[in-house]
């Protein structure tokens, strides 16, 4: 959940940790720190309450300089908002200072015995227990590697980690143990990083490590040394990522949520690339591990996600049960564990995770190959967790970084990675013959270009969402293959505008929504012209009679609702099973420009951060 970056190297170690952090802002942003070593002036610690910014006004005044550092941005767990609880967190010599993302579960036990053995902390958090059970044991061992290796043994629950101490002053030590979040080594001449996410290393290389569970890697300028927290040395293989820094910046936009919800031709053209074969009328998702004759025993699915991914995975229980007549459940991956899931051996589990460091989903994967269960992961980014948990192969997104905690263009590549797969599960099982998955694969490669004309609505998005900004509640309506879409819209504009929505299956409105509509609240409907679209105008006439504002999603040249509506976004026409990936674009729009009306902070909304690593 937070941004930990880490640098050995002849450059200003402010500066590379500073830049760093600002591309992992978006992993939490409640304090930031940063810690420097100078051998003359020796370890210089800054901390602040707040975004990252503050922090760097605060090294204005106070810069720090030197060769290697580490510094942090904080979602908060253990203990309130303030300064003392920021990271990075010293021993008790102050001497040694850590970085953490995670949770220590046993936290309170081990600060125990510390307190008994004279210890005494500054911060309510766990991070600081870590810094002083290091400490302890460095003060046996004369080691800083062994000190940690020790230390680690101790821990429960899932973290990352990176440690510095002024006794071996050219080495930074990093670990990962669990599904807490990653951690990536970026690979440089003289020179290496550390960080919990891809972008932060762009600037300075492309050449990646990523750890996995129980890895501990000794990084210095010259040389990483990677083994398993007891001992055996493992090689890991370097990537190569193939995006540059400069598509981790908002260029000309003024939020990241806007240049990638303005980026979804690009990304959805991306997702396609390399898997289709239209003449053909082939699918070959080539990262699969699963040949046809594994899909062809596959008699469930279940789709695990959470919040966005949730809502992907939801359209992904229409699209393979349409496609390839499986029978899919979906689930959140926070409830999957916990309640004691009948897999079976013919059955198959599908993980949605933009980060592929969701810990919830991570723990569905576990529990999945615990039972013998193949699981497949749709995820964005390369080498993370859930692609490597994933033993039946990844479907990666290729969309590029998202940087905006809401999730957009990673929602709607999600759902067209989902349609490849059905359409793969549905050929490999005999549902469909080559002409049929011919006819969706042009449907598919006609998406980026009918997603470019929805977003010329922008403008009048805009217009609307004037008119509402300062509406306390709003209700969203879909059916069928909508009924996520109305979901994910009420999830945005909650997310970034702070604004209580709901989304419902409109047919369910009768059944005690409609006790929430009253004159002039604003209900969206997404009402394309598809084979329930009698039934979406049933549901808006009610709205209607009950004096509600009615902003309709219809098809292109829809007169009646044009007429009807009270504002009317035009939507391209298409097979109904890929509504969806339209449908959405609008309503990221619309929770886009409300929020800006009403002066909230669009990519980086309070209480939330982009990678749920914690429970």
């Amino acid at each position: 959940m937070c941004g930990i970056v880490g640098y050995v190297g002849p450059r200003d170690a402010t500066e590379v940790v500073i830049s760093g952090l600002e591309c992992l802002e978006y992993r939490g942003y409640d304090s930031a720190g940063l810690a420097v070593y100078e051998a003359q002036k020796g370890l210089q610690i800054v901390r602040q309450v707040g975004k990252l910014g503050r922090l760097k006004d605060r090294l204005i005044k106070e810069p720090l300089k030197g060769q290697i550092g580490l510094g942090h941005t904080r979602w908060a767990t253990h203990g309130s908002v303030t300064e003392a609880n920021a990271h990075p967190h010293c021993d008790q010599s102050g001497e040694l200072v850590v970085v953490q993302n995670g949770i220590v579960e046993n936290y309170l036990e081990l600060k125990q015995r510390l307190l008994m053995q004279g210890h005494y902390f500054h911060s309510q958090t766990d991070t600081e227990v870590i810094a002083h059970l290091i400490g302890a044991y460095y003060a046996q061992t004369q080691s800083l590697e062994q000190a940690v290796r020790q230390a680690l043994r101790e821990l429960r629950g899932g973290n990352a980690i990176v440690v510095f101490s002024i006794h071996e002053p050219g080495k930074l030590i990093a670990a990962r143990l669990g599904n807490a979040g990653g951690v990536v080594l970026g690979l440089g001449q003289g020179e290496n990083l550390i960080a919990s996410d891809i972008p932060a290393l762009l600037e300075y290389t492309q050449q990646v490590i990523f750890l996995e569970d129980h890895d501990l890697a000794v990084v210095t300028r010259d040389t990483v040394q990677i083994s398993k927290v007891d001992g055996p040395p493992v090689h890991r293989t370097l990537t190569t990522i193939t995006w540059d820094a400069g598509a981790a910046q908002k260029g000309n936009y003024p939020h990241y949520m806007l240049k990638e919800i303005y980026e979804q031709p690009r990304s959805l053209t991306d997702v396609l690339r390399g898997r289709i074969d239209l003449e053909a009328g082939f699918v070959n998702l080539v990262d699969l591990k699963l040949d046809a004759e594994d899909l062809r025993k596959v008699e469930r699915i279940y789709a695990v996600a959470c919040g966005t991914a949730w809502h992907a995975a939801l359209v992904s229980k229409f699209l393979i049960e349409e496609l390839a007549g499986v029978r899919v459940e979906v689930d959140y991956g926070s409830e999957f564990r916990y309640r004691q899931p009948i897999l079976g051996a013919d059955a198959l589990l599908l993980a949605f995770t933009q980060s592929g460091e969701t810990v919830d989903t991570l723990a569905a994967m576990e529990e999945a190959r615990r039972q013998g269960v193949p699981s497949i992961a749709i995820v964005n980014a390369l080498g993370s967790q859930a692609a490597r948990l994933a033993d039946g192969g990844a479907i990666y997104l290729h969309a590029g970084p998202e940087i905006g905690v809401a999730s957009t263009k990673c929602f709607t590549s999600m759902v067209v990675a989902a349609c490849l797969f059905a359409l793969q599960l549905g050929q490999a099982r005999g549902k469909l013959n080559p002409t049929q998955v011919g006819n969706y694969l042009q449907e598919l490669i006609e998406l980026p270009g009918k997603a470019e004309k929805v977003l010329a609505t922008a403008p009048q998005c805009e217009i609307i969402a004037q008119h509402y900004s300062q509406a306390r509640d709003a209700l969203y309506l879909g059916r069928q293959y909508n009924y996520p879409i109305a979901l994910e819209g009420a999830l945005k504009l909650k997310e970034i505008s702070y604004i209580h929505a709901e989304g419902y299956p409109a047919g369910e409105m009768k059944h005690g929504p409609i006790a929430l509509i009253e004159a002039d609240l604003p209900v969206v409907c997404i009402a394309p012209q598809d084979p329930i679209y009698e039934k979406m105008l049933s549901n808006i006439a009610q709205v209607k009679a009950r004096g509600g504002h009615v902003i309709a999603l219809a098809t292109e040249g829809d007169a009646f609702l044009a007429r009807e509506a009270d504002y009317l976004i035009p939507i391209p026409a298409i097979s109904p099973l890929l509504t969806p990936v339209l449908t959405v674009i609008p309503l990221q729009l619309l929770a886009y420009y409300i929020a800006v009306q009403r002066g909230c902070d669009v990519d980086q909304p309070r209480n939330l951060a982009k990678s749920v690593t914690v429970e």
